[in-house]
């Protein structure tokens, strides 16, 4: 196998494919990364087992073959060298060369036959949809902040994306907050499939500066996400989403309209006196046009902050500080919604005018 490529672009793509590979005991193979070279198309493949990144490289030269190399020690070393040289990549068996003007290293691969086989998605059965990069990366960021790390509940781990009609939206809950985001209208395949988060994490990080759309792919068990010459195959988490739509209030007694920066602002104030209760702070809506953030008094002292505000009924709520700014970081216009009908009932938070995105946030006892 022999290959020749510019040291950006070669430093670019193993970056992109070694972030997944973490060997485990049972299967040192997984540290490192499969480079193969078919026909003058070369890819650099890599695999956890649950997730796998492919990354199509352009060259200048080629021929055919196939090794395995320790991925973290190779993208350390080509990042290393300087920019602008040309690096070129040869094999006699499993020792690997890579040469660069006066730089020269020699690496023990090991044999591709160890190597998983990695899954394929079924192009006759896949759904497939595209959407602008730009609203992708806002929709999964705006929707990933939801989601939980409690692993005994694995549906909420990930990201469901759901058709309702004819309207692809994608939703996670960790069961004290739920943000959804209505994806793309007018769909004609349906799909039903939770993406783990950290496959959607990895997608993110790996987008390229240079590309306009993504294209995701769902089979029975997987989901693929093309981002121009990379490709990221994910399994899907085997588990039912709660039934989220019920969890949404279809309306609620107590309407506030709040400045984004102005009610993040004075939470970040109260939230530093939070700290010892639990980031608990009270939020209350005064007719016609105050609303006030409290902190709880403690050992600390305690805080209270009021801003302008167009409110309908007076009220107020318990609610965690963190998932408050969360959300409001989340939003996207400068003028949200505040709603809520009492104490005990969830706070939604969305943008005044765009009713794509939504926050649910369940209060605290108070």
């Amino acid at each position: 196998m022999k290959i020749k490529v510019t040291q950006e672009k070669l430093s670019k793509a193993l970056n992109n494919v070694s972030r997944i590979a973490i060997g485990k005991v049972t299967l040192p193979i997984l540290n490192n990364v499969l480079i193969r070279v078919d026909n003058k198309k070369v890819s650099l493949v890599t695999t956890n087992l649950d997730m796998a990144v492919v990354d199509f490289l352009p060259v200048s030269s080629s021929e055919d073959g196939v090794v395995t190399v320790p991925a973290k020690l190779l993208a350390e070393f080509v990042s290393n060298l300087p920019k602008g040289e040309t690096i070129e990549i040869s094999t006699d068996d499993t020792k690997v060369t890579i040469s660069a003007g006066k730089y020269s290293s020699t690496i023990n691969g090991s044999p591709a036959d160890d190597f998983p086989e990695l899954p394929e998605i079924d192009e006759k059965t896949a759904v497939t949809y595209q959407i602008g990069i730009n609203e992708f990366k806002v929709s999964a960021s705006q929707v990933l902040i939801a989601s939980s790390n409690d692993l005994t509940r694995p549906a909420l781990t990930g990201v469901y994306f759901n058709t309702d009609g004819d309207r692809l939206a994608i939703a996670a809950t960790d069961g004290y907050r739920l943000a959804e985001k209505k994806l793309i209208d007018k769909v004609k395949s349906e799909v039903k499939a939770i993406v783990p988060s950290s496959s959607l994490q990895e997608v993110l990080r790996a987008i390229p500066d240079d590309i306009e759309a993504v294209e995701f792919s769902f089979n029975e068990d997987l989901v693929r996400f093309r981002l121009g010459e990379i490709e990221i195959i994910s399994k899907l988490i085997d588990a039912s989403f709660p039934d989220y739509q019920k969890l949404i209030p279809k309306d609620s007694k107590i309407k506030t309209i709040l400045k984004r920066e102005e009610l993040t602002r004075v939470t970040r104030l109260a939230a530093l006196f939070a700290r010892s209760v639990g980031g608990s702070i009270i939020c209350e809506a005064t007719t016609p046009d105050t609303f006030s953030v409290k902190s709880i008094a403690n050992e600390f002292g305690e805080n209270d902050s009021r801003i302008e505000a167009s409110v309908d009924q007076d009220g107020k709520v318990n609610l965690n500080s963190r998932f408050l700014i969360d959300a409001l970081n989340a939003l996207e216009e400068p003028e949200i919604a505040f709603e809520f009908t009492d104490h005990t009932a969830p706070i939604v938070i969305k943008n005044k005018k765009s009713n794509k995105y939504t926050h649910i946030i369940m209060p605290l006892n108070s």
